[in-house]
């Protein structure tokens, strides 16, 4: 019998059921590896040549992928084919070269094979008891990222799923310290361009609706220091407590920076806990030019950035950082009967004191590996590439005709609008927001878009370091020329639906 015969025969006999028992031969388990090795080096290698984004309507996947629950297996061929078909040729490829839409994750080779090691050994990094080396290896890398973005030694921190989470466990910690369990008349503060991560992460805290003061952003749509601080006096004023201000380090929407020198500098006198998202941007402090930009950083009380983002490693990575380190034991320790063999000494960390996590997977692993292997050289080498190809899209739309650059490059973002002569403020978002419909059926690459003060703008977000420049101007050329067709798509349904109110997206 041949290695992969039981494969070709499709589900195992009873008899074999009580042998195999969810495993598989030396022999199969190579081939089956081999193969999906394979599989994984194709996308890295032919990945510019496919379309960045394919899907198929949910009808459609219904009916290929719906089923009762299989009793007996199926060949792994069978199945290979499907996920290949079905699964993964029906999604956008967010590593992809001519991948500019929301924050995309490039990834690298190197951090995947990391991500099949750790699955492959079922690492659980809860405890150190369990995973002594994995726990120092986090440990490690925790302290490599904050000795990159200046903070003290006290800091610690841990890797979770992404900024959502971590943005839940800054604030969770910053509720700890400042409030203890009188959060009623509690104010936290944030701008209109703030994550919404931040205001659902208040939510789960306990946090009405009415204690998150989402303040205006000024004329660069960074956080306004007069609203800011003409807000807490009003809540001081009228007996309500502020205690934390959350700031910026790169929006989503424009890769805006709020001013955290200023705003470092008010928080201390004010006495409140300043936190950071810097989920997509913080990374940029590892260049020059970042680090200039983000200057106050190194003196925050909590910060937030995605490995997973713009370090390019494979999802899900994300990373809290918190200046007095002590407090993420303070806030989330719980010692259960059930878990005291694993307190053994003082030195020994456990991350399940440090979040909300007591089972969790070794996702530092990659990062150890990739940082280790390429040298932050590279690293650095490839923010500095998401920066500069930023200013170069930026150049290409503003020679373009009847375009409009909204926000010029800011953090690897530029947003712009496609602004033909003779159109309403309303056709002119309704032509943008067809646009974005355009550019997912043709394939060629993906941008998304955005509300800015009333104008629907698109956003390029350009991270990926294997992005060339013939990438960008092949996107700007195509771009234009899907703008036109939204434009003509406009002005036919116009003739149709003679009220403007009536014509889609409108």
């Amino acid at each position: 019998m041949g290695a992969f015969d039981f494969l070709r025969w499709g589900g195992l006999e009873v008899s074999e059921l009580k042998d195999k028992m969810l495993q598989l031969t030396r022999e199969e388990m190579q081939e089956l590896g081999y193969r999906l090795v394979d599989l994984v080096v194709d996308h890295f290698d032919r990945l510019s040549q496919k379309p960045v984004a394919r899907k198929k309507d949910r009808a459609a996947l219904e009916k290929c992928l719906r089923e009762a629950v299989p009793e007996k297996g199926v060949p792994m061929d069978r199945l290979l084919d499907q996920l290949q078909e079905d699964i993964l040729g029906n999604m956008i490829h967010s590593d992809h070269p001519r991948f500019f839409a929301f924050v995309p994750s490039p990834s690298n080779f190197v951090s995947a094979m990391a991500d099949m090691v750790a699955a492959g050994f079922n690492v659980f990094t809860g405890t150190w008891l369990e995973s002594s080396g994995p726990s120092e290896v986090e440990l490690v890398t925790i302290d490599w990222l904050r000795q990159l973005c200046g903070l003290p030694s006290s800091t610690a921190g841990l890797f979770v799923s992404g900024g959502s989470v971590a943005n839940l466990t800054a604030l969770a910690v910053a509720r700890q310290v400042m409030l203890g369990h009188r959060i009623k008349e509690a104010v936290l503060y944030c701008s209109d361009q703030t994550h919404s991560s931040v205001e659902r992460g208040a939510r789960l805290l306990g946090f009405e609706p009415s204690q998150l003061r989402k303040l205006p952003t000024d004329d660069q749509y960074r956080l306004s220091m007069p609203e800011l601080r003409r807000a807490v006096v009003l809540d001081r004023n009228g007996g309500r407590v502020p205690f934390c201000v959350v700031a910026n380090a790169g929006t989503t929407n424009t890769g805006a920076i709020d001013p955290l020198p200023e705003l470092v500098e008010f928080c201390r006198k004010e006495g409140l806990w300043l936190h950071v998202d810097g989920a997509y941007g913080a990374a940029a402090v590892i260049t020059r030019r970042g680090a200039e930009l983000l200057q106050g950083l190194e003196a925050v009380d909590s910060l937030v950035l995605d490995p997973h983002k713009w370090l390019f490693q494979p999802f899900e990575m994300g990373c809290v950082l918190v200046r007095e380190g002590r407090r993420l034991k303070e806030t989330f320790r719980v010692r259960p009967e059930y878990l005291k063999d694993v307190y053994r000494a003082d030195e020994e960390v456990n991350f399940c004191d440090y979040g909300i996590q007591l089972t969790r997977g070794f996702r530092a692993l990659k990062l150890w590996m990739s940082i280790k292997y390429f040298g932050l050289e590279q690293f650095r080498s490839a923010v500095e590439r998401g920066l500069e190809l930023a200013g170069k899209v930026e150049a290409l739309l503003s020679a373009l005709p009847h375009w409009e650059v909204v926000t010029p490059a800011q953090l690897g973002i530029v947003t712009a609008r496609y602004l033909p002569p003779g159109k309403s403020p309303a056709e002119v978002n309704a032509i943008n927001r067809m646009l974005i419909d355009e550019v997912i059926n043709d394939g060629y690459a993906m941008v998304s878009s955005t509300e800015l003060r009333g104008r629907t703008v698109l956003r390029f977000c350009t991270i990926n370091p294997r992005t060339t420049e013939e990438d960008l101007a092949g996107t700007v050329e195509r771009l234009d020329m899907l703008a036109r067709t939204a434009a003509r798509r406009l002005e036919e349904q116009a003739l149709n639906f003679p009220n403007v109110s009536e014509i889609s997206g409108l």
